[in-house]
């Protein structure tokens, strides 16, 4: 049997998403081990997050009351005393801005294995992690060459598990060692400070970068306006400053899970899959029929969106 400890997210006071899919993702891998799903949620207040984390396939919560917002010194060694006390087989983490940051610390503290940006797990005498390679075209099988490791879980990869359960709800105190704590968080700040919020939006239309040049934007906030939706982008527009940081869809952007997520002229490279596969129905418009995005998209027009978009919106208005 081996036992899977999965490492929660939490932020200004909310749990993330990729807490109950890591729940899911846990949930599987446990069923094919025999072993326990052990999960910790550190920092905040533990004690509320763990009421919302008792959830169907959850053996143990591991409750850390040690600060407020994630910290990476406090994470890695909070993180290492688990694994230490413990000792699970593997180490799930979210493939998220903080998991990227205080994963590859953990796996070298622990000096164990470490593969980043998982979308499927198996467990057939040994880890196999799926991953997907060239801007989602190619999917990847890792074997895992060890007895233990650490992964980080691609966000909306899992279904989250909804179902309530009844697991073990345990405080872990450990000795934090002040003197490795060299970070300080000093207050959050929202990267944008727009005043809309993408990821409440039931509607989205996305530009990326088929849209060439800026003031072509008018075209497809005109769709928008057309569809009673909000208007969001790839990297490449934000990039370019043509739109704020806050309308951005991706892993470095929001996540988003609108009912309705129109691609304008997006190829789909992964970091953007990552921030809106989890829409209800996508929709894609695109002129290369090669694209990554009709790969996950419901229905796709193959087109020049220039034709393509004055055509929708005289539809929707």
């Amino acid at each position: 049997m081996s036992d899977v400890l999965a490492i929660t997210e939490h932020r200004r006071g909310e749990l993330r998403d990729v807490s109950s899919e890591l729940v899911t993702a846990g949930r599987e891998l446990v069923g094919e081990t025999g072993g326990s799903l052990h999960l910790a949620v550190i920092g905040g207040d533990v004690d509320a997050f763990a009421d919302e984390l008792a959830l169907d396939g959850v053996d143990t919560i591991h409750t850390v009351a040690e600060g407020d917002e994630f910290n990476h010194d406090v994470y890695v060694q909070a993180v290492a005393a688990l694994y230490e006390e413990l000792d699970p087989t593997y180490v799930l983490m979210g493939n998220t801005v903080n998991g990227l940051d205080y994963a590859p610390a953990v796996a070298d503290v622990l000096d164990i294995p470490l593969v980043t940006d998982a979308i499927g797990l198996e467990n057939d005498g040994g880890l196999v992690v799926t991953r997907e390679m060239y801007a989602s075209k190619v999917e990847s099988t890792v074997e895992v060459d060890a007895d233990h490791a650490a992964v980080t879980i691609r966000p909306s990869e899992w279904e989250p598990t909804e179902a309530a359960g009844s697991p073990t709800v345990e405080a872990f105190d450990f000795e934090l060692d002040e003197s490795r704590v060299r970070s300080r968080v000093t207050g959050f700040e929202e990267v944008g400070g727009g005043d809309v919020d993408i990821s409440d939006a039931d509607i989205l239309v996305s530009v990326g970068r088929g849209i060439e040049e800026e003031e072509n934007l008018e075209l497809v906030q005109n769709l928008a306006d057309a569809l009673g939706a909000t208007l969001s982008s790839s990297r490449p527009i934000v990039d370019n400053g043509w739109l704020p940081k806050d309308r951005q869809v991706g892993q470095s952007g929001k996540v988003v899970t609108p009912k309705v997520y129109l691609a304008i002229g997006i190829s789909g490279a992964v970091q953007h899959v990552a921030g809106m596969k989890g829409a209800e129905t996508i929709i894609a418009v695109n002129t290369d029929p090669d694209a990554p995005i009709f790969d996950i998209a419901d229905y796709g027009v193959v087109g020049d969106l220039f034709d393509v978009v004055p055509e929708l919106i005289e539809q929707f208005s």
